[in-house]
């Protein structure tokens, strides 16, 4: 908690000095206004200098660690079922934590909290960005709703069940990325240092080479030239993918055409279908109203262009119209999906239906990953093989038909 530096006058005219905690400067003065009777200066005491701060600094920055998130969430419901006071819990959980940014949030929760300061508006100013919005909305529910320990049960199941999910799709677009990546160097290595060795041999053969020879010289007289040239290049395209991925249009059109890729595609679609699904059920069993439960939702989803799109449907929802119509106005989401939606409206089960919707999509986007990887796979080996096959198909008819003109 913050601390501030005060001056003020007694109620018998003395001027005192002193350091008081405050969650900000309204509320550190208000503490001393109960003690006397006029403030007359108060600062924020700044308890380091730049340079300490940033020798101080934790190594690896503050990003969020998945699996030390998730165990905080299980201990945060464990012990309050328990019965232990929240104040204790977070004392508890903070001494036990091993990751650096979760412990030094935890610790500052835990003083907010004695000071009776709510745990949700703590971990919102603490947390800052590392916090997930729905962590902190699902908190707050909880808090107003009396069923913290429910609401920490039902963050770690969800969190547990994406982070799963956005490990197969990872799996799915990452591993044969590198396989192709490394084709790609291999085939490089080939062309620049390999086949200049056959090249040398080659020279000194009087008779006129087999095309397929003909052809492979000329690839490795290109690279072994040009090598700087296309690599180059190739940096300069990411550069270029980078950049224009940074802005508004580029971010939209590449969302747009992640989803009409073939095979991964699919895997975008059914992705943000789970991720819709998942998060609306969970920020609807914490009791959050429909507009702010859509709202949320379209913050967390990967896909931008989706989630411009689901975030528009708050408008419409404001309007009158409900859910599942405004999901079919958007039309950036599995028609299943919509319909499942309206279904669960109408008959007063949303939660439940989208629930039972997110087990769905989360089992097909298991399949799609599995699909794509086996799909994959063998296109790269494809590949490999066949470039691996046309070098020394060249090399050998060469050397036959010098063997022959001997």
């Amino acid at each position: 908690m913050p601390q501030y530096k005060y001056s003020a006058l007694s109620r018998d005219g003395k001027k005192v000095t002193g350091v008081i905690e405050g969650f900000n400067e309204l509320d550190a003065a208000s503490k001393i206004k109960e003690m006397y009777t006029i403030v007359l200066q108060i600062n924020e005491v700044k308890e380091k200098n730049k340079m300490a701060a940033f020798l101080s600094a934790d190594i690896g920055g503050n990003k969020l660690d998945g699996k030390a998130f998730m165990l905080m969430c299980r201990q945060f419901s464990v012990i309050l079922k328990a019965g232990v006071p929240i104040r204790r819990t977070v004392e508890l959980i903070a001494d036990k934590m091993t990751d650096k940014p979760l412990k030094r949030i935890l610790e500052q929760v835990a003083k907010d909290v004695d000071g009776g300061r709510s745990l949700a508006a703590s971990f919102e100013e603490r947390g800052k960005k590392l916090m997930p919005i729905t962590f902190l909305e699902t908190v707050r529910a909880g808090e107003e709703a009396g069923s913290l320990a429910e609401s920490f049960e039902s963050i770690s199941e969800n969190f547990e069940k994406q982070s799963k999910m956005k490990g197969k799709v990872k799996g799915a677009l990452i591993y044969p990325a590198f396989v192709f990546v490394v084709a790609i160097i291999v085939v490089i290595v080939l062309m620049v240092k390999v086949v200049p060795t056959f090249t040398a041999i080659f020279d000194s053969y009087d008779a006129e080479l087999p095309i397929p020879t003909q052809i492979l010289i000329g690839m490795s007289n290109f690279f072994s030239r040009y090598w700087m040239v296309i690599a180059g290049v190739g940096v300069g395209i990411f550069l270029a993918f980078k950049i224009y991925g940074n802005t508004e249009n580029g971010r939209l059109n590449l969302a747009k055409l992640q989803m009409k890729l073939p095979v991964l595609g699919n895997i975008a679609i059914l992705n943000s279908a789970s991720q819709f699904s998942n998060t609306m059920a969970m920020m609807l069993r914490a009791g959050l109203p429909m507009t702010k439960s859509v709202t949320i939702t379209s913050r967390v989803l990967d896909n931008y262009y989706v989630s411009q799109q689901v975030g528009k449907i708050t408008g419409r929802l404001e309007e009158g119209h409900t859910l599942g119509h405004s999901m079919n106005e958007a039309a950036c989401l599995p028609e299943i999906l919509v319909d499942m939606t309206a279904v669960g409206e109408e008959s007063g089960e949303l939660e439940q239906t989208l629930s039972m919707t997110a087990d769905y999509y989360d089992t097909e986007l298991e399949q799609a990953t599995a699909s794509a990887i086996a799909k994959l796979e063998p296109a790269v080996l494809v590949f490999l093989a066949g470039f691996a096959g046309f070098i020394v198909i060249a090399i050998y008819m060469a050397m036959f038909g010098m063997y022959s003109a001997m």
